[in-house]
C-alpha cells in the first residue's frame, strides 16, 4: 500500500484522534508516494515512521487524507464498510432511533463525508468526498444486505463535491419508486410525533431535517394552548409539532413558496390546518415589522438557515444571530418562551449562549434557560472534531 508520511513540526492533532489530514501537514519531500492516485487508500506515518492509520487521498482537496481506520490490520474492502455500516445500525437501535434516523453521520461513525439518512424503508446517501465516492458499490451492497430497502436515492447535488473535483449529481441507486413519502416522528424513548411529506429528490439536505427530531418534542409543554408564531418554518415540523401538541394558533413564515406549500400539505396530514397559517414572506423583515407594531405571541420559535461556513465570517454571523434574536424575543409575551435554534458549527454552544444573552440586554429583557440541546444523539458528538457538533437548540423563559 502506499503511504503517506507527515512533517515533522505539527500539532498532535492527528495522533490525538482527529481523522482529517491537510496538505501542509504532509512531508513532500520525503516518503509521500505522489503515484498515489485520488480516492486510493494510503497508509499514514509520522515522521519517525510509527504507523498512524489508514485512509483516503485526495490532492486536489486541501484535505489531503481522510482517516478510516488505526488498526494496521484492517483491510479497505466491501466487507469493511458492511461491517461499520452494521455497527453504526447497532448503535443506533441501541439509543432508541430505528424508524427515522441519521444511519452513519461522516467522521463521528468513522466513515469520513459519508451521511446516509433512514426514512424508515427508504435510504439517502451522500459521498462528499472522492474517497468514499469510490466505494459507493460498497455502500449500496450493504445497505442491500443489511435491510432490503425499498429505495436508494443519492443526493451528492452539494457544491463542497466540487472541491474534491467531482461533479453534483442525483438519482436512483435503486430501483426507481416514488420520492415523495410519508414519515412518522418518534422520539428516542418511542413517543409519537406528528406525520409528515418528504421529497427526498427536491428537498433540503436529504430531504428532511432529522438532526431537530427529539428537540421538536422538547416543545410539548410550552406550546399547550399557547399563540405560537414560527420564522424560517420551511416544511413546518415545529410549527405542526406546536398544534399537535395543543396550541391555539401558529402562524409560520418561509419565503420559499414551495415549502409554504409542503408546510399546507402536512397541516392537512396531521389534521391541523385549521390550527396553522402558513405565509410566504421574508421573515427577516416581517419579524422587524411585527416588532414595531407591537404585536406578541406566547412562543416564538426560530429556524434560520446556517449563517456562515467560514471562519472569515464568523462576525457577520454572531451579529445576523443577534439581530434576528433580539427581534424574536421582543415578540414574546412576558412570561412566554423563546425557542431558537443554530446549525452553524462555527458558533460553538458557550457563543451562541452569549448571542442570545446579548440579544434580551438589548431588548430589557430577562430570560430563564429551559432547555439547551444539541442535534439528536442520532447525529454522535466527538469530543475535538467540531464539526461533529454543529446544532444548538434553546429553549427560554422571556421574564
Amino acid at each position: 500500500m502506499k503511504s503517506i508520511v507527515l512533517n515533522k513540526n505539527i500539532s498532535r492533532r492527528v495522533e490525538n484522534g482527529h481523522p482529517w489530514i491537510f496538505a501542509n501537514e504532509i512531508n513532500t519531500s520525503k516518503e509521500k508516494d505522489t503515484n498515489a492516485a485520488p480516492g486510493e487508500i494510503v497508509d499514514v506515518f509520522t515522521f519517525d515512521k510509527k504507523f498512524i492509520g489508514k485512509g483516503y487521498y485526495n490532492p486536489k482537496s486541501q484535505i489531503s487524507v481522510r482517516l478510516l481506520t488505526r488498526d494496521k490490520s484492517d483491510i479497505i474492502n466491501d466487507d469493511f464498510f458492511l461491517n461499520k455500516i452494521k455497527q453504526a445500525w447497532e448503535y443506533r437501535k441501541k439509543i432508541g432511533y430505528q424508524e427515522n434516523c441519521r444511519l452513519i453521520f461522516g467522521e463521528a461513525d468513522d466513515i469520513p463525508q459519508l451521511i446516509i439518512d433512514k426514512f424508515n424503508d427508504y435510504f439517502v446517501i451522500q459521498t462528499l468526498a472522492l474517497g468514499i465516492d469510490v466505494w459507493k458499490p460498497a455502500i449500496v451492497k450493504a445497505l442491500n444486505t443489511l435491510f432490503t430497502p425499498k429505495g436508494i436515492f443519492e443526493r451528492n447535488d452539494v457544491p463542497v463535491r466540487e472541491l474534491e473535483g467531482m461533479e453534483q449529481q442525483k438519482g436512483f441507486l435503486s430501483e426507481e419508486f416514488d420520492t415523495n413519502i410519508i414519515i412518522q416522528e418518534k422520539s428516542s424513548d418511542g413517543k409519537v410525533g406528528i406525520k409528515m411529506h418528504v421529497d427526498i429528490s427536491t428537498g433540503q439536505k436529504t430531504g428532511y431535517f432529522l438532526d431537530q427530531q427529539d428537540n421538536r418534542f422538547a416543545i410539548k409543554n410550552i406550546v399547550k394552548d399557547a399563540d405560537v408564531l414560527g420564522a424560517f418554518c420551511y416544511t413546518g415540523s415545529f410549527e405542526i409539532s406546536a398544534a399537535h401538541f395543543g396550541a391555539k394558533s401558529v402562524l409560520g413564515l418561509d419565503i420559499s413558496q414551495n415549502a409554504i406549500d409542503m408546510c399546507n400539505k402536512n397541516a392537512l396530514l396531521n389534521k391541523v390546518q385549521n390550527i396553522c397559517t402558513f405565509e410566504c414572506v421574508n421573515a427577516f423583515d416581517v419579524l422587524k415589522t411585527l416588532s414595531k407594531e407591537e404585536k406578541k405571541w406566547d412562543v416564538v420559535m426560530l429556524d434560520p438557515p446556517s449563517f456562515t461556513k467560514s471562519r472569515s465570517s464568523i462576525d457577520k454571523a454572531v451579529a445576523g444571530y443577534k439581530e434576528i434574536n433580539l427581534r424574536g424575543i421582543k415578540l414574546v409575551k412576558p412570561g412566554g418562551f423563546l425557542v431558537t435554534s443554530s446549525c452553524t458549527n462555527l458558533v460553538q454552544p458557550q457563543l451562541f449562549y452569549d448571542i442570545i444573552l446579548m440579544a434580551a440586554k438589548d431588548a430589557k429583557r430577562r430570560i430563564r434557560q429551559v432547555v439547551f440541546n444539541a442535534q439528536s444523539a442520532d447525529h454522535p458528538i466527538i469530543s475535538g472534531q467540531e464539526n461533529t457538533h454543529y446544532l444548538k437548540f434553546l429553549i427560554v423563559q422571556v421574564l
